[in-house]
This record gives C-alpha cells, structure tokens and sequence, in this order.
C-alpha cells in the first residue's frame, strides 16, 4: 500500500488540491451569489435555506463528489489504498449528508410554522423523532463502510439488541408516540395555557418537544412534564377559554338569611328609584295584582302568607340580572345565569355565572372585582345584609353590649330594693 502510495502521490496531491479549490470556489463564489439572490427573492423559503446553514453545509459535498470522480483516475480499481480512500470519502460524505439533511428539516420545519394558522402545531416532538431516526441510519451506514458488509446485515443484526434499544429509548420511544398522538387529536401547543397539578404545572407553553413538554408557570417558575405524561395523564388546558372570547366568571354572595323579607311599601317607594328595576318592578306588580285580585280575597291579603308578594332577595336577583345585561364588558351571547344555591351554614349564596368579553387574566380580574364591588355595596338598598363569620371584634363588640345590658339589669333591679322592702 506504501509503494502504491508513493507511485500516485503526485496524482493524488492534484486531486485533493482539486477537490479543495472546488470547495473555496463553492463557497467564496457560488454561495454569496445564491445568498443575494435568495435575498431579493420575494419567496419565503429559501431565506430558510441560508437561515439554517443548508447550502453552506451542501459546499462540502462538492470536495466528496470531485474526489470520488478523481479517484479512478488516480488509482486502480481494486487497490487497496484505492477502497480505503473510497470508503473514508463515503463517511465524510455520509456524515455531510446528515447534517444537510438535519439543516433542511429544520428549515422545512420553520416554512411549516410560518403559516399563521400553523403557528403552534407543535411538530417539534415529529422532527426531532425524524432526526433520530436519520441519525441511527446514518450510524448504520457509517459501519457498514469501515466493516465493509451491506448495511442489510447490520441491520439484521440489531433484532438481538432490540430489548436494550427499546430500554435505552424508552423515554424517546414513548415520546415519540405520545408526540404523534398530541398532534393528530391537538392537545398541546406552543402557547396554550395547562394546568397539571401532579407535576406542579400552571401556565404556558414554551416547548413541546420529542420527550418533554416545557411549561413557564405564573411565578416564572419552569415545569418539565413528561410527552407521554400529558395522554396518559390528565390535564386542563385553557385554550378553549381563549379561543371562544368569554372567560367565565363563577362567584357567590353569600346573603344572611335573617335580612330576607317581603318587600313593603316603604321598601317598594326606594326600590322604584332604581332605574335599572323599574321595568321589573312595573311587570311584577301588575303580574303580583292580577294573581292576587282574581285568586285571593281581599280580607285575606292582610296575612303576608297569603297570595304573592314581591321578596326583597328576588327583587335584587332581578337587578343583577338587570345589572350585568347592561354591562359593556359581559358577553350576552354566552351562558348567562343569577341563581340560588342551597343554603348553607354560611347564608345563602346567590351565584353569578356569566363571560367577560376580554380573556386577558389582569382585566377579567379587574371586571370581576368591578361587579361584586357594586353588588356588595347595593345590598343595603334591598334590606339584605352579606353574611360574614364573626370576627374578633364582633365577639368584643357583642361582649361589650352583654356587659352593659346586664349592668342596666343590676341597677334596675337594685333601684327596686328598697320599695320592696318597705
């Protein structure tokens, strides 16, 4: 090989310095040229091309092709210095293979993604599954050239290695599949609002790669969930929320059962003021009117019991229905209820259940508060009073007003000592 070496070293000299200047050629010439002309191009896709490095790393392939071309010119056939150059430029050219292949993938994924419909598939998991793949193929190919057999019976012999592949790539593997299944029925995109508690995840989505799902939570804290974790496991995700327009807001006054009552006349003249409640009120009575006048007799009306009568806790219901219809920032087209719940230890709640028109988190906070804001402070307008636990100074001020009521006892009682004495 030595001896045959020496013989073609001029020959050989030539060829590489050939095979080098192509590449100085390809790359100082060829490439700054296509690189302005994807540059004035009013296509997309090949800026992407220069982005991800495809053409400059497709310049090494020309020293490959020039080489392998040369080579029988230089050496005979069945040579052996002539098979191993053959085979080392068949792994360079393997390996400039791959990374053309890894660039144009990349590529094809950011053309993919530009489309703004597209924008947050995420085909991460799907691209780097392919580059594994390419990557083992390219092993496999890389020792079929130094082993010199087919790349067919290395392939073969991998059915032994299968167990310890599949170990190795569990995580890989299963990512993968779970990956195919996130994307074809949409589970997860860049972007979309989860909450997974079991692995302390709540907020977006930054990745969604081959193994891992990436999420930076509110507290800008990032969780690493598992591909496989998000089919196998369950999970919230708020996109729905973002997409209808409407986030729900779902919040209950809890009213003190002891300040509901019928509403009286005195009560009815302050209600009447309210504009948002006079076209209630002017239906309900005459409803209230007709029922009573045709159904119960006048003798018996004086019995509240008897007949309809408009409650002060209905007649506030209505004016939050009133209320919210009227709010500029409620959906109307959306699910929209006021209701009672079931009483409870704590009063009876009055629910609201109603969208706001704007999802962002710090106005449909600010809204929310808004709303129960008014309907807090216009409860007394209706006689009703929000029930709230006893604090610390309601139990002082209730001690307060035990201790002087039963020293006014003990003084009115020691005054009338002495006439009963005498």
């Amino acid at each position: 090989m030595m001896t045959e070496m020496f013989t073609h070293v001029l020959p050989l000299s030539i060829l590489i310095g050939v095979a080098i200047s192509s590449y100085l050629v390809a790359r100082s010439i060829v490439v700054p040229l296509l690189r302005k002309g994807a540059e004035r191009s009013p296509i997309q896709w090949d800026n992407l091309l220069f982005k991800h490095r495809v053409i400059e790393r497709a310049a090494h392939l020309i020293p490959a092709v020039a080489f392998a071309f040369g080579l029988p010119l230089v050496f005979e056939a069945r040579g052996e210095l002539f098979t191993l150059l053959i085979r080392l430029n068949n792994i360079y050219f393997i390996l400039i293979g791959f990374r053309v292949f890894v660039s144009l993938l990349n590529a094809g994924a950011d053309l993919y993604q530009s489309h703004p419909k597209r924008e947050h598939v995420p085909i991460g998991g799907f691209v780097q599954a392919i580059k594994l793949v390419g990557f083992l193929l390219c092993m496999v190919l890389i020792l079929s050239q130094l082993a010199d057999r087919s790349p067919l019976y290395l392939l073969s012999g991998l059915g032994a290695l299968t167990a310890i592949l599949i170990l190795i790539f569990k995580d890989s593997l299963l990512g993968l599949v779970a990956g195919v299944q996130i994307t074809t029925m949409d589970l997860v995109r860049k972007g979309d609002w989860i909450e997974m508690p079991k692995h302390g995840a709540d907020g977006d989505v930054i990745d969604v790669s081959l193994t891992t799902v990436r999420v930076q939570n509110w507290d800008k804290t990032i969780s690493t969930i598992p591909a496989y974790e998000l089919v196998s496991s369950s999970f919230k995700n708020w996109r729905g929320m973002s997409e209808s327009g409407g986030r729900r807001i779902k919040r209950a006054l809890a009213i003190d059962v002891n300040t509901i009552r019928f509403v009286d006349p005195e009560l009815l003249a302050q209600l009447k003021e309210i504009r948002l409640l006079r076209p209630y009120l002017e239906e309900k009575l005459r409803e209230v009117e007709a029922h009573n006048g045709a159904h119960i007799a006048p003798t018996e009306l004086r019995r509240l019991a008897n007949g309809r009568r408009l409650t002060n806790i209905g007649t506030f219901r209505a004016y939050c229905v009133a209320y919210l219809r009227n709010h500029p920032a409620i959906r109307q087209d959306m699910t929209f209820l006021v209701r009672q719940l079931a009483p409870t230890a704590e009063g009876l709640p009055l629910e609201i259940y109603v969208f706001s028109g704007d999802t962002r988190w710090d106005t449909y906070e600010g809204i929310q508060a808004d709303i129960f804001d008014h309907l807090f402070a216009v409860l007394p307008e209706f006689g009703l009073r929000a029930f709230q636990v006893p604090t610390g100074r309601d139990m002082q001020q209730f001690g307060r007003t035990l201790g002087t009521d039963l020293l006014e006892s003990v003084a009115s009682e020691a005054g009338s000592w002495p006439a009963a004495n005498g």
